[in-house]
């Protein structure tokens, strides 16, 4: 309690000590004039001390509140810069994220395409050797193909030639022995010269 209104509480306490006036009801009292003005001026010296105080409170509860302020200014600005230096944070590693990924992404593409090339040029190497050989194939079966037809040209040529001699020899033969000998005789040579041509035709 300020001192004020313990002095208040005083006189409002001699107040109600002090007598009724007779035939009043109550309504008016009789007071010591000393007392109430000893009381009153020492009210009147204090007021000031009082007016005082609570404006040196004011100011210091306006100083506090502008303290209050400050901090609460600063706090609130760290806040926000630590803020955004989580999201500039958050976005710096968002970034990375994504550049890695598309390294990766480029990476394998590039791995997939080395490998795609390199199966791509084996299968056409192998593509490439499989014609080569099968044209030296082709052109050996032709070789070899020319070569049997000409052999066999060749001993049907003979051959001929053979039988028209063995006719000559025959008929030579035949001159000399006489028909029936000469013919018995080719009957002879005949069958043992078959199985010799059937051989060498194998």
């Amino acid at each position: 309690m300020s001192k004020i209104e313990q002095l208040i509480s005083e006189i409002e306490a001699y107040i109600d000590e002090c007598k009724p006036q007779p035939f009043t009801n109550n309504k008016k009292i009789i007071v010591e004039k000393d007392v109430i003005d000893e009381l009153l001026v020492e009210l009147r010296m204090r007021t000031p001390d009082e007016i005082k105080k609570y404006q040196k409170i004011i100011s210091n509860k306006d100083a506090i509140l502008s303290d209050a302020k400050m901090q609460a200014d600063s706090m609130l600005s760290e806040a926000s810069k630590q803020t955004t230096e989580l999201i500039n944070e958050h976005e710096i590693m968002r970034r990375a994220y994504e550049q890695a990924n598309q390294l990766m992404e480029q990476a394998s593409a590039q791995a997939q395409a080395i490998v795609d090339n390199a199966v791509k040029d084996a299968n056409n190497i192998r593509e490439g050797a499989v014609r080569y050989t099968d044209e030296m194939l082709k052109s050996l079966q032709t070789i070899i193909s020319h070569t049997m037809e000409n052999t066999q040209s060749k001993f049907q040529s003979y051959m001929t030639s053979m039988q028209g001699t063995y006719d000559i020899v025959t008929a030579n033969r035949r001159e000399l022995r006489g028909d029936e000998t000469a013919e018995a005789a080719a009957t002879t040579e005949s069958i043992q010269m078959e199985p010799q041509t059937a051989s060498e035709e194998q």
